[in-house]
């Protein structure tokens, strides 16, 4: 019996470490790749200068850099074109179809809020009239924070062309961010809505 117990014990202290271990992984390990995968993306952007056109960028492409001052200084990340697991394993995605970055219509963006580097993390600190900076190859674009909200997973309406509006015809540019609420869980979603506020053209 006592022998019994003693493995018990010892394969319950394995499973705790292992599981220890994978928490560890999923939290900080997942963030090397994420940021081994956004040195590569950025070293595009630069590569491809205001030559290529967001039409001719394919599905896993850089596309523009996204900075949101109250975040940080330090707060930029590439975005590329597709937000398939895989997608946001390398960073922050836009989904395919829905505006580019200053069009009319709305901006979609998809990002991980724990693990991959969490680059939506912190978004639900965002206040009305925050910056959002998206940094395209033919210009910089300025959101601004106009509210947020939580919704179940199958609200698609928020990534509408007029949120929440679905049908109704676009007049202006906006953005939506879009990650998993809370943390640590995918039960539902947290919104983040902006509006363009301004827009400053690349020298070329």
């Amino acid at each position: 019996m006592r022998s019994l117990l003693r493995t018990c014990g010892e394969l319950c202290v394995t499973g705790g470490l292992a599981m220890l271990l994978f928490c560890a992984y999923l939290l900080w390990g997942t963030g090397s790749y994420t940021e081994a995968q956004q040195s590569l993306l950025k070293r595009q952007l630069r590569q491809a200068g205001t030559a290529a056109k967001l039409d001719r960028i394919r599905l896993g492409q850089a596309i523009a850099l996204i900075k949101i001052p109250r975040l940080g200084r330090d707060y930029e990340y590439a975005v590329l074109e597709g937000v398939t697991s895989e997608d946001l394993r390398r960073g922050p995605g836009h989904y395919p179809g829905t505006a580019g970055p200053g069009k009319i219509g709305n901006f979609v963006l998809s990002g991980h809020r724990t693990t991959y580097a969490a680059p939506f993390n912190r978004i639900d600190e965002l206040r009305t009239g925050d910056a959002i900076v998206i940094d395209a190859r033919e210009a910089r674009y300025t959101y601004r924070v106009s509210g947020t909200e939580v919704v179940a997973p199958e609200d698609v309406e928020v990534i509408a062309p007029v949120p929440n509006r679905p049908g109704a015809r676009p007049k202006e540019a906006v953005i939506t961010l879009t990650t998993c609420h809370p943390e640590y869980s995918a039960r539902q979603r947290l919104i983040v809505h902006g509006v363009l506020s301004g827009r400053r053209e690349r020298r070329t």
